[in-house]
């Protein structure tokens, strides 16, 4: 079963610095040896790192806490203590890290995937070899390690995209990802058969040195009240906030197609007026189809004649119509709005 996790609580530790050691040297032939106790180690810092080939955060679900170790004590003969080892926590791209408690912004890597130094380890505490000086020869004093730093996070996942599906339960969004990327998602003739937000890429160019790679996400389908709660799709919208294009399938065999659109930018609008902000193009699909013999291409008619100020095509993935052109259409709106 494919597990799938878009939020995680953790705990991140950084580790403490050794204590500085109290030593003299005891030495044949060196009387009255002075102070020879070395430094404690430095803790181990907390780092956070992007690894592209994640795509959820399951992983942190399984190992909730990370702690880098403690540096070792110094030891006599003017021996420092070995600095602790670092911690590194992986994340998928589109992660953003928050404080549990606050909520505060710790680091969005949907912007920047450069490892992030999180917490620094303590430093390790001078031994007595520092504190000679003219008027105490043999100083009895060594300091003990910074302790490290602990904080609480929570790690949420909003998957990077350039185009983000959008439609009812069954519109046909797992079947177009499937005809048009290498993703696999799960196609069955019943609602709700996704149940995960799913990712896969569209190259247009036919893998000429010139072709483009367009990442195209697929969410749960929402249902009329999501942004109440209702269904599933209201969990997975934040997958599609980074998107650059949002495309709305309608399924135009149905009967309420002509009023699908607006229950959507509804929804959406509630969920966070930027999602419907974005650019846009609307996809009837199941071109192929028809009812009591009757054929539903007359339809998109209907669609584009309602929506005359919005970008309307119509497509069949059983068939291939109208699927050159839609891609070509998605690729033309990504380049818009990399230009804008």
């Amino acid at each position: 079963m494919q597990k799938f996790a878009d939020e995680a609580l953790i705990e991140v530790s950084s580790g403490g610095g050794g204590n500085g050691c109290v030593a003299f040297r005891r030495e044949k032939y060196v009387p009255k040896g002075g102070p020879s106790g070395g430094d404690g180690g430095r803790g181990g810092d907390v780092i956070f790192s992007v690894r592209r080939n994640l795509r959820t955060l399951a992983h942190l679900k399984y190992k909730q806490s990370f702690k880098a170790e403690n540096g070792r004590d110094g030891e006599g003969k003017g021996c420092y203590g070995r600095n602790g080892e670092h911690i590194t926590v992986f994340l998928p791209p589109g992660s953003v890290v928050k404080d549990a408690k606050s909520g505060e912004l710790v680091r969005d890597f949907g912007k920047d995937e450069s490892d992030f130094l999180f917490l620094k380890g303590g430093n390790g505490g001078w031994g007595n070899i520092h504190f000679k000086s003219s008027v105490n020869q043999a100083p009895r004093k060594a300091l003990p390690g910074k302790p490290g730093e602990k904080r609480s996070l929570r790690v949420e996942l909003q998957m990077l995209a350039d185009v983000g599906l959008v439609g009812f339960p069954n519109a046909g969004k797992s079947s177009l990802l499937d005809a048009f990327t290498n993703a696999r998602p799960k196609v069955a003739p019943y609602p709700f058969t996704t149940k995960i937000p799913n990712l896969g890429v569209l190259t247009l160019g036919g893998g000429h040195e010139d072709s483009k790679d367009i990442i195209i996400a697929d969410i749960p389908g929402l249902i009329e009240g999501a942004s109440q709660g209702l269904g599933l799709g209201i969990r997975f919208l934040k997958h599609i906030s980074r998107t650059a294009v949002l495309a709305f399938l309608v399924d135009i065999g149905e009967d309420n197609f002509l009023e699908a659109f607006d229950i959507l930018h509804r929804e959406l609008q509630e969920f966070s007026p930027e999602l419907t902000a974005k650019k846009r193009i609307i996809a009837a699909t199941k071109l192929d189809m028809e009812i009591s013999g009757v054929p539903v291409r007359q339809r998109l008619e209907e669609l584009k004649k309602k929506y005359q100020k919005e970008q309307v095509t119509g497509i069949s993935v059983f068939s291939g119509e109208g699927m050159a052109e839609f891609a070509l259409r998605l690729g033309s709106l990504v380049q818009e709005d990399a230009r804008a």
